[in-house]
C-alpha cells in the first residue's frame, strides 16, 4: 500500500504531458495535461492497452485514423496496436486520467501524426 499526492509530482514536459502517480509493477496510472493547442505524438503499444478519462476541457483522440472529440466525463479505451494521437485544439487546458496495463517498461512505438 502507498499514497501519492499529485501536487508533489511534475508533468513530463513542465506544464504538459503525463504525471505518473504509479509506474508498474502491473499498470501505469497518470494524470495528463494538455495546454491549449498542444498534442502528444501518435503512437501505439504492442502489449499495453491504454485508457483515457476526461476530467476537464476537450480533447481530440484519433484512433486508427478516426477522430473522436471527448469532453468531461467521457472515457475511451485503446487496444494494443491501435495507433492513437491526442490533440487539444481548444483555448483551455485539458486534463485526463490515463491508465496503461499490463505494465511493460518499454512498449511505446511512435509513428507519424495523422
Amino acid at each position: 500500500m502507498f499514497i501519492v499526492d499529485e501536487k508533489d509530482l511534475q508533468y513530463r514536459f513542465g506544464d504538459s504531458g503525463p504525471k505518473y502517480l504509479m509506474r508498474g509493477p502491473r499498470m501505469n496510472y497518470a494524470m495528463v495535461q494538455f495546454p491549449p493547442n498542444t498534442d502528444f505524438k501518435a503512437h501505439y503499444h504492442n502489449i499495453m492497452e491504454e485508457n483515457f478519462y476526461v476530467i476537464e476541457g476537450t480533447i481530440e483522440v484519433t484512433v486508427d485514423g478516426v477522430t473522436h472529440t471527448l469532453t468531461p466525463g467521457q472515457f475511451i479505451h485503446v487496444e494494443p496496436k491501435e495507433v492513437h494521437y491526442l490533440r487539444n485544439t481548444s483555448n483551455t487546458v485539458c486534463k485526463l486520467v490515463s491508465t496503461l496495463a499490463p505494465f511493460v517498461e518499454v512498449d511505446k512505438v511512435e509513428v507519424e501524426n495523422p
